[in-house]
């Protein structure tokens, strides 16, 4: 089937044509050299070769919530006959936390920010596909594992190209079997964690203000919490969060550049390369969500294209 793309500007119409990857390398090329695509993992190494196996993985990574990730990456149509390839590689990755630990210990831009339980971690699969059956998302329901499934696919027009970027999700998904369990992020969870119970109270104070603001303002944007972070959505991609950064002390992140943060003249206490993040701690004293208006704004409006 081939699919045309019509990009309508004010004074014309292109008709632009889908335009497959010819090769594996150059869907990974393409892939790998567009860094919004992995905005919240940091890719500690690419084809890893696990002990004696006789395959690999394309890449592993670490997530921004700590999470052990295994990148599969094919330029053909996908089905459900990949999932026990995937299921290899997360078992060899829980048997060998020391090895991946050390692929983590020898990456040179490693963020500061993340915590791992090497004896603990959950690992998380992503399967990068231009197309994906959907067989391959029912049996994802099935298995212990959190599970990306993603297409990607292009359309050119000159040197100009676009890429459709489509994670694929059940509707009303329920897993049958969680290795660790759902988890409810509330105050009880972050206090349970070791989170000082007075910042948690703010903690969730804050996340109400920020959502408050992005119903007023219209912005089409899903609150979720984690561990580590409430973060506020567009797709599958955060526009902006708040983070813990300590037990006590949390901070608001814009996913910017640091020229573009900096021309909103708030200080700004540290900027997360690794991330492209903006990062400004919160006094619950002194600081007041409604100021960092502009911030939310220009986050939202780069991340929505607005």
């Amino acid at each position: 089937m081939v699919t045309n793309l019509f990009w309508k500007t004010k004074n014309k119409t292109k008709n632009l044509l889908e335009t497959p990857f010819k090769t594996e390398e150059e869907f990974e090329k393409m892939v790998f050299g567009t860094k919004e695509l992995f905005q919240d993992i940091c890719l500690i190494k690419r084809q890893i070769r696990g002990g004696n196996k006789s395959s690999i993985p394309d890449i592993i990574g670490i997530d921004n919530e700590g999470n052990v990730c295994i990148i599969e990456m094919k330029n053909v149509n996908v089905n459900q006959s990949i999932i026990p390839q995937v299921l290899d590689y997360a078992f060899w990755a829980e048997q060998n936390p020391d090895s991946i630990k050390s692929l983590w210990l020898e990456c040179e831009n490693k963020p500061e920010d993340i915590s791992i339980e090497w004896d603990n971690f959950q690992v998380r699969i992503i399967i990068i596909a231009p197309n994906i059956h959907k067989s391959t998302l029912d049996i994802t329901n099935k298995i212990s594992y959190p599970v990306d499934l993603i297409e990607i696919k292009r359309w050119a027009e000159g040197n100009n190209q676009i890429l459709l970027v489509n994670k694929l999700e059940l509707e009303n998904k329920t897993k049958h079997t969680i290795t660790r369990g759902l988890e409810e992020y509330n105050e009880e969870f972050y206090i349970k964690e070791g989170y000082n119970k007075n910042s948690v109270k703010e903690f969730m104070r804050y996340s109400n203000e920020v959502q408050s603001i992005i119903k007023k303002q219209g912005w089409s944007l899903e609150r979720k919490f984690t561990k580590y972070y409430c973060g506020f959505k567009a797709g599958f991609f955060n526009a902006f969060s708040i983070d813990w950064v300590g037990g006590k002390t949390f901070a608001f992140s814009f996913r910017l550049g640091e020229k573009e943060a900096k021309k909103v003249h708030i200080k700004m206490t540290k900027y997360l390369d690794e991330w492209k993040q903006a990062r400004y701690y919160i006094d619950p004293e002194k600081t007041k969500t409604k100021n960092f208006l502009p911030l939310f704004r220009k986050a939202y409006e780069k991340i929505s294209g607005k």
